[in-house]
């Protein structure tokens, strides 16, 4: 911690907060019908998506999954452009056409997240192969879950990316569960970073709601693909506090008492006492911060809410490249 100035500090308490701002109005937005579909949130995991996204640069490219708010808002999207999508808009970040679980925006380096399990591992590989080709000093990250290290193309394209030592950086977002699938009962395996040692590269599991060893895994992590030693895996151990999206069951495949334990290690309460306590921040600092950062959330519904829908005669722009 005392590696990071009080900016840095707050830079990360600022990102937790603005997606769980964002991510508890639209758990209210898709109660009173206006997010259109599915709407899967990030609340419980916001230390990952903080701690990893700190260290890219603008060039540098995610991909992400069905549970993508996190990460689109940690790596740059305004919170305008991703509840306008949600809400079907036009000014939405993909025009309105992908909704919850498909997000884009390339102008900053989120090249989509997708319902797709386990296709962020293939996406992120690609475009690592791609700045490797090109010789560009950029960084390619995916965000998964641990159903997705079930899928067959995660050992094939972790094994890829090692063999060539492309700048890719597999983030594994253990939470537990892949919907209502607990992960114990599809693995002999619990710790996903041991996966690793069969392709000769760096795994590392850290505890996911704690941003601070988020933040120092994934630096080192970044830095070896930046530098041309090849990928990490990092398994980040975390948990949702929500369903698996807004609508459905909370319990019956995991108990209450699960939840509420979880909910007493949220990521956020926890860096905020740490931050007190250290004396780098004041509970004023904090509460102003929170305020301006609801202040704009609220401003950010309210331009979703008056934004035109897609034209219909534009049904079928942004589907094939016009290049």
């Amino acid at each position: 911690m005392k590696s990071l100035s009080k900016e840095a500090l707050l830079a990360l308490y600022r990102t937790m907060q603005i997606i769980r701002r964002t991510e508890e109005h639209l758990i209210r937005a898709s109660a009173s019908g206006d997010v259109l579909g599915a709407c899967h949130t990030y609340i419980g995991e916001e230390a990952v998506a903080a701690g990893v996204c700190a260290h890219l640069t603008q060039d540098d490219v995610v991909f992400s999954t069905h549970r993508g708010h996190g990460h689109a808002l940690a790596k740059g999207v305004e919170p305008k452009a991703l509840i306008a999508e949600l809400y079907g808009r036009d000014t939405g970040c993909s025009r309105g056409r992908g909704g919850s679980m498909h997000l884009f925006a390339p102008e900053v380096g989120l090249l989509g997240t997708s319902g797709i399990v386990a296709g962020s591992i293939a996406q992120a590989t690609g475009a690592a192969y791609a700045f490797s080709l090109l010789g560009a000093d950029h960084v390619s990250v995916a965000f998964f879950g641990d159903g997705a290290s079930s899928n067959g193309v995660f050992h094939e394209a972790i094994n890829l990316a090692a063999i060539w030592d492309l700048p890719v950086v597999y983030v594994c977002e253990n939470n537990l569960y892949a919907t209502e699938v607990p992960f114990s009962s599809v693995s002999r395996v619990p710790d996903i970073a041991s996966r690793a040692g069969s392709f000769g590269i760096p795994g590392v599991a850290v505890d996911g709601n704690d941003v601070l060893a988020v933040h120092e895994a994934a630096g080192e992590a970044v830095r070896r693909a930046r530098s041309g030693e090849g990928p990490t895996l990092l398994e980040c151990k975390t948990y949702r506090t929500r369903p698996h999206s807004e609508g459905m069951r909370d319990g019956g495949y995991r108990t209450t008492e699960e939840i509420e334990a979880w909910k007493a290690r949220c990521p956020i309460a926890t860096f905020e006492r740490l931050l007190i306590a250290q004396r780098y921040a004041t509970e004023q600092e904090l509460a102003e911060i929170g305020d301006l950062i609801n202040d704009a959330v609220a401003e950010a519904a309210t331009f979703a809410k008056n934004s035109p829908w897609p034209d219909p005669a534009t049904a079928t722009d942004h589907v094939y490249s016009r290049a």
